[in-house]
């Protein structure tokens, strides 16, 4: 058989396998076989909440079930039809068949992201928080371009943006931002991205051309929806007003409009200055804290989990993620699961699907991931 088939052979193979083990593949079975015994019960309905919560159970282990029977049925079936073009020396059938092999790699690899995606909150819409690290114009440019990287990526993917936070940089780049993703599977995606970034490049802002290394965090945490409920004593909060930074305009840059809410237990700090009124920017930064209290406490329920998982306490989730380095050459680097690329940084938007797949068959599954296995 052609290399070119074998490696989509491969890449499929090694898809469906982690499909199986995320989904405990007998565990998984025998809970949807319960499932559709509860559905046919018919007090169920008698509490509508729990049936929603049954149905969204099984409606899931359903479409992730089915989609790798699919796939195996369809690659068994395949592989077939190959051998047998090659037993007949026919060239144009195993043409086809490698391009449906092809067809089928990708979509194992989407299904594999998508069933990966089953967390709590991984369907919510996700804030992420940046913030510029030491180093002046320099890091702030750095969280900047960040800043339009992720906007991009979240535009490519049919995604809303919206700007809550913003702090602009003395001479360029931001000294920190809050973007509010609105889409599909926004934290579910993005929560990889969750650490410290680094660029090391010939800093454009430095006369003498020296390489520079910039710094830069980013906090991601899902939007809380009305389902989860989040208790905050008001009186552990202390909540300063100032006034907004920006262009400017009625009530802007003239009233003590913008909100900072400190959560004291914590140390949590939220803040919001996009909104005209200080009632509307007070609401959106309880919504935030809310969300980073809640995604404190997923932490701490995965940090549990895998306590009792060997082979997940080597990932060092919440240090740092990626390396940078530019000029004279492109090269991007994932630290946490090897993975490289060469584009150019102004469109690595397009290329940052490869790095949170990766990213994230490692945090589900605690194994290395190789720069083959996402190519």
């Amino acid at each position: 058989m052609r290399a070119e088939a074998q490696a989509h052979i491969d890449q499929i193979n090694a898809a469906t396998q982690l499909l199986r083990r995320f989904l405990d593949w007998d565990k998984a079975n025998r809970r949807l076989e319960e499932l559709n015994g509860k559905v046919g019960d018919p007090d169920l309905w008698n509490d509508p909440k729990a049936a929603q919560d049954v149905m969204r159970e099984r409606r899931r282990l359903e479409e992730a079930i089915g989609a790798t029977r699919k796939i195996e049925t369809e690659l068994k079936d395949t592989v077939e039809l190959i051998e047998m073009a090659e037993m007949e020396n026919d060239e144009a059938l195993v043409d086809d068949g490698v391009r449906a092999l092809a067809e089928l790699a990708d979509r194992a690899e989407k299904d594999k992201v998508a069933a990966l995606l089953a967390g709590e909150a991984d369907a919510n819409n996700s804030y992420i928080e940046i913030n510029a690290g030491a180093g002046g114009t320099e890091s702030n440019d750095w969280a900047g371009m960040l800043q339009r990287m992720y906007s991009r990526w979240a535009e490519r993917h049919g995604m809303k943006v919206e700007l809550v936070d913003h702090h602009a940089g003395e001479q360029a780049g931001i000294k920190s931002a809050t973007l509010l993703i609105k889409g599909e599977n926004a934290y579910g995606n993005l929560k990889v991205e969750a650490g410290v970034h680094r660029l090391v490049r010939i800093s454009p802002y430095d006369s003498s051309a020296r390489r520079h290394t910039s710094f830069a965090s980013v906090w991601v945490y899902p939007e809380v929806d009305d389902d989860i409920e989040i208790e905050i004593n008001e009186s552990e909060l202390r909540i300063d007003t100032y006034r907004a930074s920006g262009a400017g305009g009625q009530h802007v840059n003239t009233t003590d409009s913008a909100v900072r809410i400190t959560h004291i237990p914590t140390g949590i700090v939220v803040a919001c200055q996009n909104e005209r009124s200080q009632h509307k920017n007070r609401a959106s930064a309880f919504k935030q804290l809310k969300a980073r209290l809640y995604e404190a406490e997923l932490q701490k329920r995965e940090a549990e989990a895998n306590a009792a998982n060997a082979a997940k306490t080597d990932i060092g989730w919440g240090h740092q993620i990626r390396s940078y380095v530019l000029q004279p050459y492109q090269l991007v680097k994932d630290l946490r699961t090897g993975v490289t690329s060469t584009a150019p940084l102004d469109v690595l938007d397009g290329d940052l699907d490869r790095f949170m797949a990766a990213a994230l068959s490692q945090r589900v599954t605690g194994e290395k991931v190789d720069v083959e296995d996402v190519d």
